[in-house]
């Protein structure tokens, strides 16, 4: 398969891209997605809304907000982009093109919301189902463009590059350069090269490596883990941001309970029913999420509570509940809890990774050809810890600025098809066992969660980097050997993945943001790239 421009994914960063590059009618577009529903990805779930700018607010505000929060590691530079193109590409693609519908008031004013670490009412909203509702208006406007092909079931295996994958052995002189993808047709079991003048990587974060996580099943760090391999540069992966209330259910997978429950009046509470937030932060509940998080789990520790509890039943009338968060409300009640009258059991989780794939401010990787847009990349505005709400706006912005970049570019294909292998599988001896990668994700989750979680020092991170490197070298033995399943993908990916958190974290003594070191050392500005960033796995 040959195309103008190849995106991996199809959240709100992938979707932006592919809506921003179909206006060129020429240019042929294919959007991969590994789910059979496209639905199904974590823009989707995201449930508390999208920055703009309220009523009383400014550009400048909202930067110092995204400043704030990113605990003096957001880059300046990045933050001003997304404060100053943002709104404006809410209003234009989302209200305008796509036609979503912003929840509003009688008179017909937007309904603002208030989340924390934001010093103003600035979240727009669709009850506590944005995401879908954007994903959806998003998705409806895709399968209406002729130039745009949306692929369903296919599992990117790893990025095709030159010279890795050229068959002409004098390609090793020349600089890399990425020419698309390996893709695994789950409908056919066939692995295919797919050739594109541009690749997109719009892939998701990283969650499932966590023993409790918000994520969807695929936030598994599939894109990571192939920039990895292929050579771009991944910084800030030590920053991994813990969402500090995730409903307490069963499975890997927690019910998120939005940051925007806290933000209209919700108190956190221990079992016994005594609130506990203002021993830890001034601002209470309204603190940034990892000073939230952390302090739930501390209390959790402490007192080896299993959960703690939510109330917003106490502060909110029933009917405001039910129309404010509708899902949530949905959710609790299929676990027989009731949102309007109790407190509910909740955990931190895994939420989103605020490092991954380094690109520039048009959504360029540092390996040429590639780009990178939504959670998978790092432009540097999350900085050590994200503003609530910011994820969406920084998908939207990246993805009009990356589409941008690329429709300066001419169509078509640089390589011809006989210059790239075809997959090759000879040697490969038996099926992939799910027992042995059921039972090696689940050491992996329970590595990250316990080791590599919400509190760390070094004992904890030594233990962790030792243990995914030997689960590393066991993993790709098998790897090789075995027929490719999406399964044994992803594992592939989530142990590499695990390793380069592990060990950039175990290489950053400073506890900043979401990055918390009980052995910690005070923090002298940002942490030198040799220490935290484009951490090689030490893999002998």
């Amino acid at each position: 398969m040959r195309t103008d421009t190849l995106i991996i994914g199809c959240g709100i960063g992938g979707a932006t891209v592919a809506l921003e590059l179909a206006a060129d009618r020429e240019r042929r577009i294919t959007v991969l997605t590994r789910a059979r529903d496209p639905h199904s990805s974590s823009s989707n779930w995201a449930q508390g809304g999208i920055a703009g700018l309220g009523d009383d607010d400014t550009p400048q505000q909202l930067v110092e907000d995204v400043l704030g929060a990113g605990a003096g590691l957001s880059s300046p530079a990045a933050a001003h982009l997304l404060a100053e193109e943002g709104p404006g590409l809410i209003r234009r693609m989302l209200v305008d093109d796509a036609g979503v519908e912003f929840d509003r008031d009688e008179n017909g004013r937007l309904r603002l919301g208030l989340e924390g670490a934001h010093s103003r009412r600035r979240i727009y909203h669709v009850g506590d189902q944005t995401g879908e509702a954007i994903v959806a208006a998003l998705l409806r406007k895709l399968r209406s463009l002729p130039n745009v092909e949306l692929l369903t079931e296919q599992t990117a295996v790893d990025l095709l590059t030159f010279p890795h994958h050229a068959v002409d052995p004098l390609t090793v002189y020349e600089p890399p350069v990425c020419h698309g993808v390996y893709s695994l047709n789950r409908s056919t079991g066939k692995i295919e090269p797919i050739l594109a003048g541009q690749t997109v990587l719009a892939t998701g974060g990283l969650g499932q490596l966590f023993l409790n996580t918000t994520n969807p099943a695929g936030a598994r760090g599939d894109g990571l883990a192939m920039a990895y391999r292929a050579g771009a540069r991944v910084v800030n992966a030590e920053y991994v941001q813990f969402h500090p209330t995730a409903l307490h259910m069963p499975g890997t997978t927690k019910a998120l309970i939005s940051e925007a429950v806290r933000g209209e009046g919700g108190v956190l509470l221990t079992p016994d029913g005594q609130p506990f937030m203002e021993r830890y932060d001034p601002r209470m509940e309204l603190a940034p999420r990892d000073v939230v998080a952390r302090a739930i789990y501390t209390e959790m520790l402490a007192h080896d509570y299993p959960y703690v509890l939510l109330d917003i039943a106490s502060h909110r009338p029933a009917s405001y509940i039910r129309e404010r968060f509708p899902g949530i409300h949905a959710e609790c009640g299929r676990h027989n809890l009731d949102i309007t009258s109790q407190p509910v059991p909740v955990v931190p989780a895994a939420h989103y990774f605020c490092g991954g794939v380094l690109v520039d401010e048009l959504g360029r990787t540092t390996l040429p050809g590639l780009y990178a847009v939504g959670e998978v990349s790092c432009t540097g505005v999350h900085g050590a810890n994200r503003l609530a709400s910011t994820s969406l706006l920084e998908g939207l912005v990246w993805g009009a600025r990356a589409a941008k970049d690329i429709r300066k570019r001419p169509a078509g294909v640089e390589v011809s098809d006989d210059a790239v292998p075809p997959w090759d599988d000879a040697g490969l001896t038996h099926d992939a066992d799910p027992a042995l990668i059921s039972g090696d994700m689940q050491s992996i989750r329970n590595l990250m969660w316990h080791y590599v979680g919400l509190r760390r020092n070094e004992y904890r991170l030594v233990r962790a980097t030792r243990e995914l490197r030997r689960l590393w070298f066991n993993i790709e033995e098998f790897y090789r050997d075995a027929y490719l399943t999406d399964s044994l993908i992803g594992l592939r990916n989530m142990v590499l993945d695990g390793t380069v958190v592990a060990q950039a974290a175990l290489r950053n003594r400073a506890s900043r943001g979401c990055h918390y070191r009980e052995d910690s050392l005070p923090p002298q500005g940002a942490a030198p790239p040799d220490e935290t960033n484009s951490v090689q796995p030490e893999m002998e």
